[in-house]
C-alpha cells in the first residue's frame, strides 16, 4: 500500500514527527555511561504515554521477527545496528548506540533514528561511520522531490555509503510510512537511478541509511530480533522522515527542544 496524505494528514504527521524528535533528542541527553538500556525503553514508553502518543513497536510482529516486540524503542549497542530488543545491559564508555523510534499520533506513524557514542571515549571509526550514514541521509534527501523516483533516492544514499568504503546491505532500508509504521515502497540504500515509483507531494517516507563497519551481513540474535554484523563489528543508521512537497522535501523529524 502506498498512501498519498491529505494537507489535514500532514499537519498531523508533523506533530507525530516532532514528537519522535524530541523524545530521541531527550533520550540521548540521558544516556550516559551506566544507564541500562530498559531505563531507555521505559523513558521512552512514558514520554509516548504522556503525549497521548501510541508506539509502532509493542504490538508489531512482522514475518521475520518473533514477535510482538514488546518494547517501545529498538536499542542497538554497537554490533547491533537494527531491531534491537531492549535488554539488562548499562552502557559502557564509548559503547556506540542507535535508538531508533516509532509513534503513532492522532492516526499517523513518524520513524527515525540516531547513532551515537556514549561518554568520554570517542573512537575515530565509529565517529566516521556515524557520520557517514548522516552524509548519506542527507543526500538522498536532497533528491528527493516531486517526479523523482525510489531509485534516485537509493543512487544518492548507496553513493556516499559506497565512497565512504562499507559495504551495503539492500535487504532492509528505508520505506513509505503513513497511516501504519511500514508500507511501499521499499528504499534500499542502494539503487540505480531512474528506477522505481515516482514520489508524489503528500508521500511520505522514512530514509534510513545504516552499515555496518566491513561486512553487509546480518545475524539475527537468540531473541529473533537484534539485527547483528555477521563479523562483530561495529554499526551506525540514521534515519528520518520526510514528506515530498511541491518544492521538494520536508524533513518532520527534527527536534524543537533546546540543548
Amino acid at each position: 500500500m502506498i498512501e498519498i496524505l491529505s494537507a489535514s494528514e500532514l499537519t498531523r504527521a508533523r506533530a507525530a514527527g516532532t514528537l519522535v524528535a524530541n523524545i530521541l533528542h531527550t533520550l540521548k541527553s540521558r544516556c550516559t555511561v551506566g544507564t541500562n538500556l530498559l531505563e531507555i525503553d521505559a523513558w521512552a514508553k512514558a514520554m509516548i504515554l504522556e503525549a497521548g502518543a501510541v508506539s509502532c513497536y509493542v504490538d508489531y510482529a512482522p514475518s521475520f521477527g518473533r514477535g510482538p516486540f514488546g518494547h517501545y524503542i529498538c536499542t542497538g549497542v554497537n554490533d547491533a545496528v537494527l531491531h534491537g530488543l531492549p535488554q539488562d545491559y548499562a552502557l559502557a564508555d564509548g559503547d556506540l548506540l542507535t535508538l531508533d523510534l516509532a509513534v503513532s499520533l492522532k492516526g499517523i506513524a513518524a520513524d527515525s533514528a540516531i547513532s551515537f557514542i556514549v561518554g568520554d571515549a570517542k573512537p575515530a571509526e565509529s565517529v566516521a561511520m556515524i557520520e557517514a550514514t548522516e552524509r548519506a541521509l542527507r543526500a538522498g534527501i536532497a533528491a528527493a522531490r516531486p517526479g523523482a523516483r525510489i531509485g534516485d533516492l537509493s543512487y544518492a544514499i548507496g553513493s556516499v555509503l559506497g565512497e565512504a568504503g562499507y559495504p551495503v546491505n539492500t535487504e532492509f532500508g528505508g520505506h513509505g510510512i503513513g497511516s501504519t509504521m511500514h508500507q511501499e515502497p521499499h528504499v534500499p540504500n542502494m539503487g540505480r537511478p531512474g528506477r522505481g515509483y515516482k514520489l508524489r507531494p503528500g508521500l511520505l517516507l522514512a530514509l534510513e541509511p545504516w552499515v555496518m563497519a566491513d561486512t553487509a551481513q546480518l545475524v539475527t540474535d537468540p531473541d529473533g530480533w537484534t539485527l547483528r554484523s555477521v563479523t562483530g563489528c561495529r554499526t551506525a543508521h540514521s534515519e528520518h522522515t520526510i514528506a515530498i512537497t511541491p518544492d521538494g522535501a520536508e524533513i518532520l523529524t527534527l527536534p524543537t527542544v533546546a540543548g
